[in-house]
């Protein structure tokens, strides 16, 4: 989906028309501490992007706004309300195809083998983006290719609103000039490394043999030799076991006001049962908590239940005692103050059997 988040804000509110929207926490004047978790593409013109801290995209909606352009509407997160309509996505989805995977709460993979063409394929998906279009007066990109990896890449390229098909034989040529960033698993360090020794793109890349990619980066340079081959045998799969959910909070300050900090967490945890109950799970197998301090170091620390869990209270008691430990000697020895807590509950069931994860792309 296209800037999932803003999409719909823009949908259910005409005013927003046209404007640049940041989904995401309160920028309090470029004071706010959380970041951004959708913007449009107006917004998009400006710099602003998912996982920007919210007060730097206010400092470039301030800076658009003083060079005469429209300064950005700051929007809270309405996670239910995505997450009902990410349904809607869904089922439409499933009335066209028979196998989808879902990846996250804007993005799935879904099997089109059976086509047995790529004219027919494109056919397919050309109705999918006119019925959710119609239906949810949202726009969809997609990519087809002869793997995930190809189809989830393509998916990205014309945005919004496109549709890129990638044939097996030209998959070789459509990766090299790509950044190598664009290979999953290849992160900002990995990158800052790969850039010292002259590799930019796929391309550059290739000049290393499979024992030398080996050599630098260990197993994982054997993935990446096949990614950046465009080698990809990963099924589409209905149903499998890794799910999660989770919210988190930055705080105006970095407190280590006890009363203060576990209200917050009984908070964090009420909204992530209200979320799992919103996506269709009814039960929850482990809890996992986040603390980050104030200089930045994270920790995050989980439970595996006995059994599947529905009951939110269970929550918040688990939740509790993986956090009490930040509160002491035994986790916080020098007394930090923390800056950010979250939430997450993971292996999700749907009545009783383990459900299919919600499969994410950034919109």
């Amino acid at each position: 989906m296209d800037a999932f988040f803003a999409a719909i804000e823009e949908r259910e509110n005409s005013s927003l028309c046209g404007l640049p929207i940041v989904v995401g926490a309160d920028p309090r004047d470029g004071k706010g501490r959380g970041v951004v978790s959708t913007a449009n593409y107006k917004a998009r013109e400006y710099g602003i992007h998912s996982a920007l801290p919210i007060s730097k995209a206010w400092r470039l909606s301030e800076a658009a706004r003083k060079s005469g352009q429209s300064p950005a509407t700051f929007l809270p997160v309405r996670m239910e309300r995505y997450a009902e309509v990410s349904t809607h996505v869904m089922e439409t989805l499933r009335r066209f195809i028979f196998l989808v995977e879902q990846a996250s709460i804007d993005e799935a993979y879904f099997d089109l083998s059976s086509c047995e063409s790529y004219t027919f394929a494109e056919e397919i998906c050309r109705k999918i983006k006119a019925a959710i279009r119609e239906e949810e007066r949202l726009t969809a990109s997609v990519g087809i290719g002869p793997n995930k990896l190809i189809a989830k890449i393509a998916s990205g390229m014309h945005k919004p609103d496109g549709l890129t098909v990638v044939r097996e034989a030209d998959a070789a040529v459509f990766l090299a000039p790509l950044p190598v960033r664009t290979i999953p698993g290849i992160g900002p360090k990995t990158e800052a490394e790969l850039t010292k020794i002259g590799v930019k793109t796929i391309k550059d890349m290739r000049r290393f043999s499979l024992e030398e990619l080996r050599a630098m980066f260990g197993k994982r340079g054997l993935d990446f030799h096949d990614k950046m081959h465009g080698r990809d045998e990963t099924p589409v799969e209905e149903n499998y076991e890794t799910k999660s959910i989770g919210e988190q909070e930055t705080f105006e300050q970095d407190t280590g006001d006890s009363q203060f900090l576990v209200g917050r967490l009984q908070a964090l945890c009420q909204d992530v049962m209200h979320r799992v109950a919103a996506e269709g799970f009814t039960h929850f197998h482990r809890a996992v908590l986040t603390v980050r301090f104030a200089d930045f170091e994270t920790h995050s620390r989980s439970h595996t239940l006995a059994s599947p869990i529905c009951d939110p209270k269970v929550l918040e008691e688990e939740a509790t005692k993986l956090f009490v430990p930040f509160l002491d000697q035994r986790e916080n020895p020098h007394g930090k103050l923390i800056r950010l807590l979250g939430v997450r509950v993971e292996k999700l069931e749907r009545f009783g059997v383990h459900a299919q994860a919600p499969l994410i792309e950034s919109g």
